[in-house]
């Protein structure tokens, strides 16, 4: 049998990734296309019914490596807001840096363009609602780009948790675990950058500092004034996950300790911190370990999901269910008059994995596929502006939990804390002259 490509695969396994006539395309445009928009555009690559007609970039390079994948040769721009008054463009693909997530979704959606939009949606609180408001007043399909939601696999995950397969959930867990150490992002000088007005452009509402190689490109994330670090970055995959298994909207309450305890690079996020959410009867801990690699937990899972009967294991291409043996009385008084009921109660639980996993693909490639199908339906994303919304915001509270040492009570109805008002003043942040955020 001839071998087939990644490519050939996929084109099996999606529904539309023939090619077809111009009038059934997508004409899409890429915003942003280093790291992740790189990749955010080869996943669109692989369906024929996308066209690549714009692409957008501060830096040429970036464009000419895109313009070289694209099947026609796409029109640049260098300024988004050209890109947007483009007629020929249906819809946009949004992978620049966390700070300016909101302006270019606004800008887009007012535009009359459907948005893909990388995670995390915004980075404040604020601005994700407005951007949750603009897509309900403009009426435009989004999909932010939490792709666990169109990985089948996870989508029968969510639905055994949610139909009860593990009982009463008490704990869900999420790990980002690699280690840094000792050279994490390095240390660099602040230094004149190779063009004063693209590094003012790249930083946008953010506040004016001057340039150092580690606040810009892919380590901007170590850095707050454009993301919310590993918590908003990784977690927000985990919290979208957990939140969708437990079937909750928001957290009741957050608390978070870490630091800086051993990266002595450029970095202001920490190297090491415990997030743990109160989701109402069932709390939700994200742990970001950057000094050490090793596992989380006994089955190496990225996540796992602890109920009265089993343990759900959560793994990049799968997912493993370990059933609890039920205690069949009271648990034991710890006496030495009972010892033998403690030791008979304790061999009766059995560790064995259940024979119950499932194969699927985290491949970004799906997500895109139901963007371009809802597109053309107008019917609602797998991961709509408001999922992503409520996911991101979730690891936004752990961030200010960390930063003001606190324990905040969250309103999730009004989107405010009930018992620190200054927590509430990061809520949002003063946008840079002469930018500000839209109405």
């Amino acid at each position: 049998m001839p071998t087939l490509s990644r490519r050939n695969l996929l084109a099996t396994a999606l529904s539309y990734s023939q090619v077809m006539g111009a009038n059934d395309r997508v004409r899409m445009g890429y915003i942003g296309l280093g790291n992740r928009g790189d990749q955010v555009h080869d996943a669109f690559l692989e369906h024929g019914d996308q066209q690549t007609t714009a692409i957008c970039d501060l830096r040429d390079d970036y464009m000419d490596f895109a313009a070289q994948k694209s099947r026609a040769t796409p029109k640049r721009y260098s300024d988004y807001r050209k890109l947007l008054e483009d007629k020929e463009v249906d819809a946009v693909a949004i992978a620049t840096p966390d700070h300016w997530h909101a302006l270019m979704f606004i800008d887009a959606c007012h535009a009359g363009k459907d948005v893909y939009v990388e995670k995390p949606l915004a980075l404040t609180v604020v601005e994700g609602r407005r951007m949750v408001e603009t897509a309900e007043q403009t009426k435009r399909v989004v999909q932010v780009g939490i792709q666990r939601r169109s990985a089948k696999y996870l989508q029968e995950a969510a639905q055994l948790v949610r139909d009860g397969g593990l009982g009463q959930v008490t704990v869900a867990k999420g790990w980002h675990l690699v280690n840094e150490w000792p050279a994490g992002i390095g240390n660099f000088p602040e230094s004149a950058p190779a063009s004063e007005a693209e590094w003012d452009r790249w930083l946008g509402p953010a506040p004016k500092v001057p340039y150092k190689k580690s606040r810009s490109f892919y380590t901007f994330r170590w850095f707050y004034d454009y993301s919310g670090g590993q918590v908003t970055n990784f977690g927000v995959h985990y919290m979208d996950m957990l939140r969708w298994c437990l079937a909750k909207d928001s957290p009741k309450a957050v608390t978070v300790m870490g630091g800086k305890y051993v990266m002595k690079d450029d970095r202001e996020i920490p190297d090491t911190l415990e997030a743990l959410w109160d989701m109402g009867g069932s709390m939700i801990v994200f742990s970001q370990y950057n000094a050490n690699g090793a596992p989380g937990n006994s089955q190496a899972a990225d996540m796992e999901i602890r109920g009265t009967k089993g343990t759900l294991y959560l793994h990049s291409n799968r997912w493993e269910l370990v059933p609890e043996s039920l205690a069949g009385m009271p648990f034991p008084a710890r006496t030495p008059l009972d010892r033998e009921t403690e030791k008979s109660w304790g061999r009766s639980r059995k560790p064995a994995m259940e024979a119950r996993s499932s194969k699927g693909s985290l491949d970004t490639a799906f997500h895109a596929r139901n963007f371009l199908d809802c597109v053309k339906s107008r019917a609602q994303c797998n991961c709509d502006v408001l999922t992503g919304h409520l996911s991101t915001s979730a690891t936004q509270l752990a961030n200010i939990a960390h930063r003001t040492k606190s324990y905040l009570e969250w309103d999730g109805k009004s989107e405010r804390f009930t018992n620190n008002s200054a927590a509430n003043k990061l809520l949002s942040y003063q946008y840079r002259a002469p930018y500000r955020l839209p109405a």
